[in-house]
């Protein structure tokens, strides 16, 4: 049975959790500072490991691991190297580079047939409400919402300066669409060659959601933020599911023509929804998102599919599970 590696943060340990029930070996590495919560919890018993570059990862293939894709994988580890790495990882490897990509990202999207907002190239264009926005996987650091275009030129700036991107081109202007946002969850199983709808959550973000609570004349010099601080359950409703679910199967046919084989395992269409119920999806995420922790006791969805609710964790260990018994381990490794 082959192991597995999981970055230290952003869902470790619902990962941990549903791949030991399967009998899964668990290594968490990354930080030293990070691995102290792990050992925390007597029934996670994982491995625990400090990272110290990516030689720890081909000593990890070398031991029969592979590694599932995380938002930390992609925001700590690199793409770079996560590309580079022997060790082989559960999901589509090479889709991370074009998550890190704003421009590979929105390019993925058109091609798939899905809405998505305007796409300003550059600051002269834009002409409405705008959102600007770091690339990567940074939790909401660094947003800007504003019609200002001096105001971008501004904040561009201040990035550069702060070292948070090395040029302003590397920064993603989008058209700020007003709605709720909810953010749809999905896994496509290569073994069982269909996509499974896992959940749905809305984010819970710090200075965004705290200045609601605000009178104006309160609010003073303070700036909306959207560093997230956790992730809350939401049922979008009933009517909504056919169009998210048309959608993810878009979302994973483009992935099969641009980047072959295509999706594999759990991912993340971000979404707003419009006051006449149409989903606009302004960001996906190729992986696992921590937005799936708001079922840590099971998705009521893939219940739906398995007849039991279970995690996206244990999905997870299921297809791994499913693909060494029929000796189709590369179907889900990359």
């Amino acid at each position: 049975m082959p192991r597995a590696a999981i970055y230290a943060g952003h869902s470790a340990i619902q990962l941990s959790l549903g791949l030991r029930e399967e009998g899964i070996e668990v290594a968490v590495f990354g930080p030293q500072d990070r691995l102290r919560l792990y050992s925390r919890f007597p029934t996670l018993k994982v491995r625990l490991l400090n990272y110290d570059g990516p030689s720890l990862l081909d000593k990890l293939a070398d031991e029969g691991y592979f590694m599932i894709l995380t938002g930390g994988t992609v925001e700590y580890l690199t793409p770079r190297v996560v590309e580079e790495a022997r060790i082989p990882v559960f999901g589509l490897r090479g889709l991370v580079r074009w998550e890190a990509d704003w421009r590979l990202k929105i390019r993925l999207l058109e091609e798939a047939g899905i809405p998505v907002p305007r796409v300003f190239r550059s600051i002269e264009e834009v002409d409405g409400l705008v959102i600007a926005k770091l690339p990567g996987a940074k939790g909401g650091r660094g947003y800007l919402v504003t019609r200002n275009p001096e105001e971008v030129r501004g904040w561009l700036d201040r990035m550069v300066t702060q070292g948070l991107v090395a040029a302003p081109d590397e920064v993603f202007l989008q058209e700020y669409v007003v709605g709720t946002t909810m953010y749809a969850h999905y896994f496509q199983s290569p073994i069982m060659d269909r996509l499974e709808l896992t959940g749905f959550d809305i984010r819970y973000e710090s200075n965004a959601d705290g200045l609601r609570r605000l009178t104006p004349r309160n609010i003073g010099d303070l700036k909306e933020g959207f560093v997230v601080t956790g992730n809350l359950q939401v049922y979008p409703r009933e009517r909504l599911l056919e169009d998210f679910i048309e959608l993810g199967e878009k979302f994973v046919e483009a992935t099969r023509r641009l980047i072959p084989p295509g999706m594999i395992g759990p991912f993340c269409l971000e979404t707003v929804i419009t006051e006449d119920l149409r989903p606009i999806v302004f960001e996906f995420s190729g992986r696992i998102v921590a937005g799936t922790n708001v079922y840590l006791g099971g998705s009521p969805y893939l219940a739906l599919y398995w007849g039991r609710e279970m995690t996206v964790g244990r999905r997870i260990a299921l297809e791994v599970k499913m693909a060494e018994g029929q000796g189709r381990l590369g179907e889900v490794l990359t």
